[in-house]
């Protein structure tokens, strides 16, 4: 009980951190108007997608953090037999942080109006993300290979869906990211992409900060934190 507490209030600091950054609550109507010769680009911002995406990572977090939790409570039981950690899982973490880094910089492609930047940016930020989709099908072959199948042990049976879980949500996000993407190589100027490109930066950025959860429950990074942390409060 005491991890998914601990999950939650992770969660819950990054949506606080998130929603901290949407100005959600300003009032446009008591503010100045824009000056003169300076591209208006607060005009792009939607609250109802923001508070919508908002939900959804709400609603995603804790999906991930109950199979947290019962990814602890069975690991307890007699029939659980950690899989080896797939080396390749290494590399994949690092196409998707290269991908979240990628999308912050076409963020910052967008506050400099470079259109030019921008459309390399997504275009770096998918191809990373699809070699992490790629690595992570390798990473399921190499343990079949191996005899690790879906049902022959239940650390297998979670591994396979975690992972396949997250992958689709990263499947998902190419779908988004893809849209971004077009309607980048479909304008000349940044302001009609910039409100899509900072939604698919939060997206990424939310699965990055899950698959880091779930990739130290994989190792067994996350059990030896909790025994620590128990160890210091007893």
């Amino acid at each position: 009980m005491s991890v998914v507490i601990m999950l939650f209030a992770g969660f819950a600091a990054f949506a606080g951190w998130w929603l901290a950054q949407q100005r959600l609550t300003s009032k446009p109507w008591l503010e100045q108007g824009v000056i003169e010769g300076v591209p208006d680009f607060e005009a792009s911002h939607d609250p109802a997608k923001r508070a919508g995406l908002g939900f959804f990572l709400a609603i995603v977090g804790s999906m991930f953090t109950l199979l947290a939790g019962a990814y602890f409570m069975r690991r307890d039981l007699g029939d659980w037999q950690a899989l080896p950690v797939p080396p390749i899982l290494w590399i994949n973490t690092g196409a998707l942080v290269l991908s979240s880094l990628a999308l912050e910089y076409t963020q910052r492609s967008v506050r400099r109006g470079d259109i030019v930047r921008l459309r390399v940016g997504l275009a770096v930020a998918a191809l990373f993300a699809l070699a992490f989709l790629g690595g992570q099908l390798i990473a399921w072959q190499q343990l079949s290979a191996e005899g690790y199948y879906v049902a022959t042990n239940p650390a297998n049976s979670f591994f396979y869906l975690v992972t396949g879980l997250h992958g689709l949500h990263i499947l998902g996000g190419l779908v988004a990211l893809g849209w971004a993407t077009a309607k980048a190589w479909g304008s000349e100027k940044v302001e009609g992409v910039r409100l899509n490109v900072e939604l698919c930066a939060t997206y990424w950025l939310f699965m990055l900060f899950v698959w880091v959860v779930l990739f130290s429950l994989i190792a067994g990074w996350a059990s030896a934190f909790i025994e620590l942390c128990g160890q210091l409060l007893s």
